[in-house]
């Protein structure tokens, strides 16, 4: 696991003291230990029953570890009268209640403990990931304070990975259109140098507001919002060489706004582009984000998002996109 998190590290272009456990591998240890002990009692279990039971137990581990029953793997499966492989029926617990009371127990009991160890495994990936991710951010958001930029942007962490929202109350793009202005390609730069240190894939949504017309110059908002995903996305790829592998573009018209389009001024900010950080963990260490945000005390361990007090956007008044 250190290793992991220091080829995490160095990708991300940057090198600090490490400060973490070195006993982590004992955690894997114990799993192995734990699995063992859960062979070693079903190999006992099953030479205290007849052949019969046996067979039963065998038909269902096969079935439950997904594997299908053929001659090459040893298995005997019975053939129906239509000749056609009977189903294996045994489920777990029917194979626990096959053991004597006294082991039936104690295999439950390490299999909680397994599951345990391995619920525990990946929280830690998660906190890992979640505290690399907020670094990022951290990085990211020292580079546009430099250049006045910090209030152009709002960032969170989510199921996807680190989300970078360029808010269009600062004019990233103007009313209806999908042009970058000089805000816009400022704020591109900045973030340019930083996305190019990394590996993982980055991927530009782009976002209308709410307002209920149609785009002056798209036949939908659909069209709008890919056309702001692409020209962020070509911006990186042309001008800041970023690699085409690396990225990709999805729209979402008016689908997903980040705050409330009750609240007022929220259209402006509901209109943009987000950046993102794609999350290489895999998706049970991802789905446990939120939950490690909340115990870190730091609802959208990011930044929450910037206070609308701020005048709208006079192109939300006059109900464009």
């Amino acid at each position: 696991m250190s290793g992991s998190r220091s080829r995490s590290r160095r990708r991300r272009g940057h090198e600090e003291e490490e400060h973490e456990s070195h006993e982590r591998w004992l955690v894997t240890y114990a799993d192995m230990v734990t699995l063992l002990m859960v062979l070693f009692i079903i190999m006992f279990a099953m030479s205290t029953v007849d052949q019969e039971k046996y067979q039963a137990l065998k038909n269902g581990l096969a079935d439950g570890f997904g594997r299908s029953l053929n001659i090459l793997n040893g298995a005997s499966p019975q053939v129906a009268d239509r000749g056609a492989i009977e189903p294996a029926t045994a489920s777990y617990d029917q194979l626990v209640n096959e053991l004597p009371t006294n082991q039936r127990a104690k295999v439950q009991e390490v299999v909680n403990r397994t599951e345990q160890l391995r619920r525990q495994r990946q929280y830690a990936d998660a906190k890992a990931e979640v505290t690399e991710l907020s670094e990022l951010w951290r990085r990211i958001r020292v580079a546009l304070e430099k250049r006045g930029l910090q209030d152009d942007v709002q960032a969170r962490i989510d199921e996807r990975g680190l989300v970078v929202s360029l808010v269009s109350r600062h004019v990233v793009f103007r009313a209806n259109l999908a042009e970058l202005t000089d805000r816009g390609r400022s704020i591109l730069d900045t973030l340019a140098p930083i996305l190019g240190q990394l590996t993982e894939r980055i991927e530009v949504d782009g976002h209308t507001n709410q307002v209920k017309v149609k785009p002056k110059y798209y036949p939908t908002d659909w069209e709008l919002s890919a056309a702001r995903a692409i020209t962020a996305l070509r911006y990186l790829n042309e001008v800041h060489k970023l690699p085409q592998p690396r990225l990709v573009a999805s729209a979402f018209g008016h689908t997903k706004p980040i705050v409330d389009p009750s609240i007022a001024g929220s259209q402006a900010v509901n209109k943009r582009v987000d950046v993102i950080v794609l999350s290489d963990a895999p998706a049970e260490t991802r789905a446990l984000f939120a939950e490690v945000q909340a115990d870190l005390g730091a609802a959208g361990a990011a930044t929450s998002p910037s206070s609308l007090k701020s005048s709208p956007d006079p192109s939300t008044a006059q109900g464009a996109h």
